[in-house]
């Protein structure tokens, strides 16, 4: 479920709305103070602990801003804000592998109705085009049946569609699926944490992770998933963003992942698959700025 931005106190609401604004113009060190005012009134106010995190954060108060964060996670345990992250990030908790599934559920709740204005209008995203134009390259024909992990909208079922006989879509997210189901392109919508997939008893010839793993962080389980949902001669069309380090996968700024490509030739060679193609790839801006990812298609061998 969406995360509740509210405190349910009109007055702590009002003082967070004031933060907010003094936040936005770059007083950072007044915004906490008077976040700290709201939540006095509010003490189990999860979402606003995380945000008063965030302004110490950007006043380069460090020690409070963990201490925030700390309590964020201690009052809301599913961590739907991604304290968690944060504080891995500042070197407070070990690097963790994954993001907590509720703060993956909510960020995707919270941007269904701005999910494709904002990715294709203002962030140039094209990754569902690319994936296509990567998948039909390696197999011009059309498919029986695929499966499009992690499906959003639908942005790549809407390209996927005249080429799959059936097409099943899943995705963490509840307002996601309700987008998606608005463009009556998917035989199927369910509901799924791609962390933990149910197992499947048809095999599908064609499986798509579009713009999906940056939100996973270690990528063996999936994977693993994946390989037993195909049959020999399956494609596995799947993006990441790109990692030049000497590491698998890190954790970035955004709190999403990168992964190298050593890392993903690896885990596709010890899952049965072979590189029918890959290549590096702008998918995105963000801030203005090109974001670097790899495309690949791999065949079940």
């Amino acid at each position: 479920m969406p995360i509740d931005t509210s405190s349910h106190d009109i007055l702590a609401d009002r003082r967070a709305d004031y933060a907010e604004m003094l936040f936005a113009d770059g007083d950072f060190a007044s915004a906490a103070s008077l976040m700290m005012d709201a939540l006095e009134r509010a003490p189990d106010w999860s979402f606003g602990w995380f945000r008063l995190g965030e302004f110490h954060e950007a006043a380069a108060e460090q020690d409070k801003a963990v201490e925030a964060w700390r309590m964020a996670v201690r009052l809301d345990p599913a961590d739907r804000a991604g304290a968690a992250l944060k504080l891995s990030l500042v070197g407070a908790a070990p690097q963790t592998d994954r993001p907590p599934s509720a703060f993956v559920e909510a960020l995707f709740d919270q941007y269904a109705d701005r999910f494709d204005s904002s990715l294709v209008e203002k962030l140039a995203y094209c990754v569902p085009d690319l994936m296509l134009r990567a998948v039909t390259a390696v197999h011009p024909e059309s498919f029986a049946l695929a499966r499009d992990l992690g499906c959003g909208t639908g942005l790549m079922g809407e390209r996927l569609r005249p080429h799959v006989a059936r097409l099943e879509g899943f995705d963490i997210s509840g307002e996601m699926l309700r987008k998606a189901r608005g463009k009556s392109v998917y035989d199927l919508l369910e509901k799924a944490d791609l962390q933990n997939l149910p197992q499947f008893a048809a095999p599908a010839g064609l499986v798509t992770a579009a713009d999906v793993f940056m939100y996973l962080g270690a990528l063996d389980g999936i994977v693993a998933s994946v390989a037993a949902m195909q049959s020999p001669g399956g494609l596995f069309g799947l993006s990441v963003e790109r990692h030049e380090g000497p590491e698998d996968f890190v954790l970035l700024a955004s709190r999403r992942y990168s992964h190298s490509q050593a890392y993903i030739e690896r885990l596709l060679a010890t899952h049965g698959y072979a590189i029918a193609s890959i290549s590096n790839e702008t998918i995105r801006t963000d801030r203005n700025a090109p974001i670097q990812g790899i495309l690949t298609v791999a065949r079940k061998q």
